[in-house]
């Protein structure tokens, strides 16, 4: 009998333990719950109803979905839109912020200050930033209408007007928001044993030939992450195309995520933009998994994973 007591306040303990450990925790349960699980069980089921928000969800099975796939035309144009404009801003994104994290990796003597330079744009509101580049690409009066004007005598582009400059001038306005990924090279590249380059040193590994072959190994997680998220963050392209250009000229600039917006909020179809919803969701699974499924040949881990 002596030799149960102490087990038995062991499990009385472990029991007090765990029913704290689920209250600490129920905040986040039930947040989780509310605003992820119960929105997406509820998306699943308006994809197959006809819902305008002003009357009862009618039932309509695969309707939608196929009305998507076969029917609809600016869906697969707002995708290509949308896959263009990854195609660039993704590793574009990757090698400035990467060469930018280089810069600043300096013990250079007011270096903090350029860090928060560039940082300060990625904590200014989207929309703030889409009316602060709209008055940018001004062919009036912006300031890169006149830097073109003075320097190549060419008056009033029209950015954001011109099906053609559209898509270039709003990769432009998204290389504003860099600092994010720059931030986290720069965690990176401050990980890296310093050990490595007096090592590589010694047997006159230097400057470029340092980077090549420590620095970019060593780095491999950290591109990979913001890889990841480069690629999700481009196919939920949203707020600047809404207020730069609303999907103008021409729907050159008509981004999935806009397009889904323009169902839901616009039109009123609530259930055709939950299907569309489900196949962005599909889009950028496939997409995520096949970075994954390559990391094994390219990222480098110190435990020895990957290459």
């Amino acid at each position: 009998m002596s030799g149960k007591k102490p087990n038995s306040k062991l499990t009385a303990r472990a029991r007090r333990d765990n029913r704290i450990g689920w209250l600490m925790a129920s905040p986040w349960i039930l947040g989780f719950c509310f605003f992820m699980l119960i929105p997406v069980v509820v998306s699943v089921f308006l994809s197959l109803t006809n819902y305008s928000l002003l009357s009862a969800p009618e039932f309509v099975g695969l309707a939608n979905y196929k009305k998507m796939l076969f029917n609809d035309p600016n869906v697969w144009h707002s995708m290509w839109i949308t896959i263009l404009y990854a195609v660039v801003n993704v590793p574009l994104t990757l090698g400035l912020s990467f060469i930018l994290a280089l810069l600043i990796n300096r013990k250079i003597r007011g270096v903090s200050l350029f860090r928060t330079i560039f940082y300060l744009p990625t904590i200014i509101s989207g929309v703030a930033v889409g009316l602060l580049w709209t008055q940018i690409f001004n062919p009036d009066f912006g300031i890169l209408s006149f830097i073109a004007e003075k320097l190549f005598g060419i008056r009033g582009i029209q950015w954001l007007n011109n099906p053609k400059l559209v898509l270039p001038s709003l990769i432009l306005v998204s290389l504003w928001g860099m600092g994010r990924s720059m931030i986290i090279n720069l965690s990176g590249l401050q990980s890296i044993p310093t050990e490595l380059y007096e090592s590589a040193s010694i047997d006159g590994c230097t400057g470029l030939r340092s980077v090549v072959r420590i620095t970019i190994p060593m780095m491999t997680p950290t591109i990979f992450l913001n890889l990841i998220t480069g690629i999700i963050g481009a196919f939920q392209t949203f707020t600047n195309a809404y207020v730069m250009t609303s999907g103008g000229p021409n729907k050159a600039s008509l981004f999935y995520m806009l397009y889904l917006y323009q169902n839901a909020f616009k039109n009123f179809r609530m259930g055709y933009a939950s299907a569309l919803s489900w196949l962005l969701f599909l889009v950028v699974l496939v997409l995520t998994y096949v970075v994954f499924w390559s990391s094994n040949r390219w990222v480098y881990y110190e435990s020895g994973e990957g290459r």
